[in-house]
């Protein structure tokens, strides 16, 4: 009950946080201009099972081919809210060399970290390489993909 009161048991009094040795584990990236994708589930999705298109969490509605992006990231790219573009995965020494990319989604201005952006799983599933996955867990890496994004080219 102590800390629910804000009372910590501790030889400081203060709470103490431990930092997991996992936070940068993921592969460093080279390219400057990289951004770490990240897939999401909308309201209406359980798993890969879609209920409906409509995703109240982020106020998208009908659709799911959209990419929420930080409004800075968006502009320093030369790219605003609405403006079609293609995502591709940074390749890195490990991987095997294949062109993993999503075409045409609609990029949305949202409140994300910069840095990272966001698309919907299972649409998004075709930038996770095989290879990039927990070696614990065999999870794979559906929150760390590194990846560029440009105005579309269709």
């Amino acid at each position: 009950m102590a800390a629910s009161e804000r009372e910590w048991l501790t030889p400081t009094k203060k709470a103490n946080f431990l930092v997991d040795a996992g936070v940068d584990e993921d592969r460093p990236v080279a390219d400057h201009d990289a951004l770490t994708l990240t897939t999401i589930r909308s309201h209406d999705q359980y798993n890969t099972t879609l209920y409906g298109l409509n995703d109240r969490y982020r106020g998208i509605t009908g659709r799911r081919d959209v990419v929420f992006v930080n409004q800075r990231d968006l502009a320093s790219r030369g790219l605003k809210h609405g403006d079609r573009v293609d995502i591709t995965v940074v390749p890195d020494k490990n991987s095997k060399p294949r062109n993993r990319a999503m075409r045409n989604l609609t990029a949305v201005a949202y409140n994300i970290p910069q840095g990272s952006i966001a698309a919907y799983y299972p649409e998004a599933n075709v930038l996770v390489a095989l290879d990039r996955y927990d070696p614990k867990s065999g999870t794979p890496s559906y929150k760390s993909i590194p990846v560029l994004i440009q105005a579309s080219q269709n």
